[in-house]
C-alpha cells in the first residue's frame, strides 16, 4: 500500500506559476479589508463609484484605486451611463467563497 501511495505522488503535477500567481492575487485581494467591503456592497447591488464612496465613508481616490485593483483581477466589472460608471460583481464564484468566509467568522 504505502508504495502505491509514493507512485501516486509521483504522477501529482501541481498548479502551473499562472495559476498559482492568480490564486495567490485573488486570497491578495480578499486579504484586505477595503476591498471585502467594496466586494460585499457590489454582492447586493449594482453601483457607481459616488454610491459607494458614499454607502461605506470612503475616500473616491481610495474606492477608485481598490476598484481598479479588483476589476485587474476580473472581480468587479462595469458599465458606463453617461459619464458615470457603475460597477458590479463579475466572479460569482468569489463573492460564494467571500459569503463562506463570513458565514464561518460568525458561525457559533
Amino acid at each position: 500500500m504505502e508504495h502505491k501511495e509514493q507512485n501516486e505522488c509521483n504522477h501529482y503535477k501541481g498548479l502551473d506559476e499562472e495559476t498559482l500567481f492568480m490564486v495567490s492575487q485573488t486570497f491578495k485581494a480578499l486579504s484586505d479589508p477595503t476591498r471585502i467591503r467594496i466586494l460585499h456592497l457590489l454582492s447586493t447591488r449594482e453601483c457607481s463609484v459616488n454610491e459607494i464612496t458614499g454607502e461605506l465613508s470612503l475616500m473616491q481616490s481610495t474606492v477608485s484605486h481598490q476598484l481598479r485593483f479588483l476589476k485587474n483581477l476580473r472581480l468587479v466589472k462595469f458599465r458606463r451611463e453617461g459619464t458615470s460608471l457603475y460597477y458590479s460583481i463579475d466572479d460569482e464564484h468569489v463573492i460564494t467563497l467571500l459569503n463562506q468566509m463570513i458565514h464561518h467568522v460568525n458561525h457559533d
